[in-house]
Order: structure tokens, then sequence, then C-alpha cells
């Protein structure tokens, strides 16, 4: 009955050319439908897979979001998995993971979250060969170190979330505190994401006036700006213990890198990725200002840190490079 309702013009061809933005996310839990979510209202795709162990409810999240289709740009949203709907997919965001509760680092979650890696991976490399990856698990630059030894993929296409979220919240805070448009505040956290992560008190301004003028860190000389650190390092175990874990933020801030991809904007942000040579840093993925585009990582910002920010960066890494060291891949 539908066919009789459009008359096609046989001059013009039907057949789209147009190559269609296709994304998977894996897994759907809060961290995933909040991605998805914000990447759906923000025009990110043309097709979305949702994937997820729990079949009913992912199903059940998709049916929600296809009803709210007309107050968007078109997107086609399934559930599925990479070996049915996922096959060559542009980009693959994964929030697949055991969840941090209360109390518990992100480094605690490492052990259960390789192994539920290892099958991903594995079905990453058969059904998508030339997507880029974006991980989002935590402790998400011990897991971006794992997809990219376990794909074998360049590490440009392999891509951590890093400390985007925590440059967020250092900006969200000092603008606060100054009564400014956090977008006007220049600030970076770089390291790990995590307890060893690296505020650059060096580099941060306002308009390029510095904030900080000290030779150090703000931890010797300056007690309000090191509480504002404090309430940035802490910030995700003050949510996960008043509503159980974290999901908005990081879901904009994804969506933020997954833009900077698809559609090459060449933005400088604060992703996890190998970083080499840097103050003596080798094979170890962690968080620096990065230039992002359709080709991933294209490049790193050269940063010059103080005596102080060399030390944390390096011991940063450190505790990284410890935990690599003991897994078995």
């Amino acid at each position: 009955m539908f066919e009789t309702l459009f008359t096609l013009n046989p001059s013009v061809e039907t057949k789209v050319t147009i190559r269609p933005r296709k994304g998977v996310i894996i897994g759907a839990g809060q961290v995933g439908m909040a991605c998805a979510y914000s990447m759906i209202i923000q025009n990110c795709f043309d097709e979305l897979i949702l994937q997820d162990i729990q079949t009913e409810r992912v199903q059940g999240e998709v049916m929600d979001l296809m009803h709210g289709i007309p107050f968007v740009a078109p997107v086609d949203i399934k559930a599925g998995t990479l070996a049915d709907a996922g096959q060559n997919a542009d980009l693959i965001i994964i929030t697949a993971g055991a969840s941090q509760k209360p109390g518990e680092s992100r480094l605690d979650l490492v052990g259960r979250n390789v192994g539920i890696f290892k099958g991903l991976i594995a079905d990453v490399v058969k059904y998508c060969p030339n997507a880029t990856l974006l991980i989002v698990s935590n402790p998400v630059d011990i897991m971006t170190y794992v997809t990219l030894k376990l794909s074998g993929f360049p590490s440009a296409r392999v891509i951590g979330s890093g400390t985007v979220l925590d440059s967020a919240r250092f900006r969200t805070i000092l603008a606060e505190k100054m009564g400014i448009d956090p977008r006007s505040v220049h600030a970076y956290i770089i390291g790990e994401h995590g307890d060893s992560e690296v505020p650059v008190w060096s580099k941060v301004n306002v308009a390029g006036m510095p904030l900080y003028n000290g030779k150090g860190s703000p931890a010797i000389d300056n007690a309000e700006l090191q509480k504002i650190f404090e309430r940035v390092k802490n910030a995700a175990y003050e949510i996960i213990k008043r509503k159980g874990y974290t999901s908005y933020a990081i879901g904009l801030a994804t969506t933020e890198i997954v833009q900077s991809i698809l559609r090459s904007q060449e933005r400088i942000l604060t992703v996890s990725s190998l970083v080499n040579d840097f103050y003596g840093i080798h094979d170890v993925c962690l968080s620096l200002p990065s230039v992002v585009n359709e080709k991933g990582v294209l490049k790193t910002v050269n940063l010059t840190l103080n005596d102080t920010e060399q030390q944390q960066i390096i011991h940063s890494a450190q505790v990284l490079r410890d935990i690599f060291d003991q897994l078995k891949l």
C-alpha cells in the first residue's frame, strides 16, 4: 500500500551513493546509553548499532530511542552485534566491562575487564578491520593499551577517552571560582585517568593570562588551587558515592571525541593513546593534548612542563607501566 504514496521521477537514479556514517557502541549500560543519547541528538551517525549481552534490555533501549527520531536528525538505530548489523563500521565505541563500585579504584577493574576485552576485540578485528576504536571502559588507559595489543591496529586508530572529562571538570571548577564561562578557561589534566593524573598548572590561562605563576606545584604554595585539583581528581568517587555511577558528562565527552573523528575537526583533546619519547616515557597509553581527526590521533602537542609536572607525569606513567607489565595478553 505504501508504494502508491509516491511517484518516482524516472530520470533520477534512486540509488544512494553517499556513504553513511556507521557506529557501534559495545556496552549499553549507563555510560553506553548516555553516549548513544548524546550522539543521536548531536547528529553524529547515520546508523548506530547497540550491542550488549542483555539483549532484551538493549532492544527496549533501541525502541525508546527510535520513538524520539522525529525530533532529531534521522538516524537508523539497531540492536545487534558486530557479526550481524555492525560489520564494516567506521567507529566502534567500547563502554562494556565491569562497573566501578563505591570505594573501588579504576585500577581494581583491570583483571575483570581484560577477560571481557579478549572476546570483544577478536570480533572487532574480524568484522571491522578498518574501524577506529574509542575505548571508554575503565581503567581507560590500561584498556586502551590492552586493545592496542590485542587488535594489532595502528596506534593512531586506538584511542581512549582519557582525561577529556577530567580536563572538562578542571575547567568547570576553575570557571566556577572565577565566575566565567568554562569554555574561556584553558586547562589540561594529563597522564592517567585516575589517581595519578597530573594538573598542568603551568599552562592554565584565561585570555592568555596565567592563573598560577609558581615554579613548582600549588600543592606546596597555594592551598586554594590544590583544593580545586582535589575536587577534580575525586569527582567520580563523589558522584559514584551519591548516585552509584557516572554517565552524562562522560557521554558528552565521548561525543566530543567522536565528532572530531567523524568530521575530521582536528581538535586538540586530551585523549589516551600510545606515547613514546615524551620526557623519557615509552610504550605507555596515557593522556596528552593530541590532535584528533578522521585518521585518529594525528599528532601530540610537544607540551613543555615545569620540573614538578615532569616528575608527576613520569610517576603517572610508571603507575600504568607497572600494571601493563603484569598483564597476560
